[in-house]
């Protein structure tokens, strides 16, 4: 696992640099949503497949910007899907994005994830990793990443980040969003999922949603590139991760870019999304 976080390191540097220097127009292919591809966004996952192909313990990794699984080692054991470049198009308006990773043996299954990491590429460039044990944060300094601390979420939290357009969601979604606001809670949403969430994990907790709405019933987010990994994280990190009525982690995707409903948060917010959307069975 040692040589699987050392690669990502090294992608994130050198993703890093990319974004410093790269041309960030429109390239002329799409990605698996049919979704315009960015420059950076095909560096971006050249880089990470070159990086993670040097490691033969590594069987197969899955892009969000690749519509198949690619095979790298026969003989391996880690099944790794990635987002090479999350929230990719805020590059142009110099906002936080970031890479997803998530580690699975074997096969990709949320029940056989067994670590997984952001890198956060902003004013810092910040990597957290997840494994069975704990949730650590690192800090990139003269072009090495050095251990900053633990990574724990309070019980509750006063972030409020929700995706989606508001004019799908859904009555009941709209009155609980609008209920944490009226207690206080703070907006913080800047349309990356890897800065939104990073945001509240460092700051101790809040609710990160992302709901099923009429234009997106089974929301936006991918499961294997996006959802389980930070899912993995969250409850690691004492937090927890749910589709709307059960943990997310229970869900199996049918391909690998399967979406699904998804909030992130401290338990006291995650509780109450239960209870909610609970009553609306």
């Amino acid at each position: 696992m040692n040589v699987i976080l050392e690669a990502i390191q090294k992608s994130a540097i050198r993703i890093k640099n990319a974004i410093d220097v790269k041309d960030i127009g429109y390239s002329q292919e799409q990605n698996s949503s049919g979704e315009t591809q960015l420059q950076l966004d095909i560096q971006s996952d050249l880089i990470i497949e070159e990086e993670l192909s040097r490691i033969p313990s590594v069987h197969t990794i899955a892009s969000e910007e690749k519509e198949h699984p690619m095979m790298l080692n026969e003989n391996g054991r880690y099944f790794i899907a990635f987002d090479p470049l999350d929230g990719s198009s805020l590059v142009d308006v110099n906002l936080s994005v970031g890479s997803i990773f998530g580690i699975y043996d074997g096969v990709f299954s949320p029940e056989k994830m067994i670590a997984s990491c952001y890198v956060v590429y902003g004013p810092r460039v910040e990597l957290v990793f997840a494994d069975e044990e704990k949730v650590s944060l690192y800090l990139l300094q003269a072009g090495e990443f050095e251990y900053v601390k633990e990574i724990r979420l309070n019980e509750k939290g006063k972030i409020n980040a929700p995706g989606g357009t508001q004019q799908f969601w859904a009555p009941y979604h709209k009155a609980m969003i609008d209920s944490f606001f009226a207690r206080g809670y703070r907006l913080r949403y800047s349309g990356g999922m890897v800065p939104d969430l990073h945001q509240i994990l460092l700051k101790g907790g809040g609710l990160f949603s992302y709901p099923g709405a009429s234009d997106k019933p089974e929301g936006k987010l991918r499961m294997l590139f996006e959802v389980f990994p930070f899912a993995f994280i969250f409850e690691k990190a004492g937090g927890k991760a749910v589709d709307g009525t059960k943990r997310v982690m229970e869900n199996e995707p049918r391909h690998i870019h399967d979406t699904s409903p998804c909030f992130f948060g401290s338990k006291d917010e995650i509780d109450e999304v239960i209870s909610v959307y609970a009553g609306q069975q």
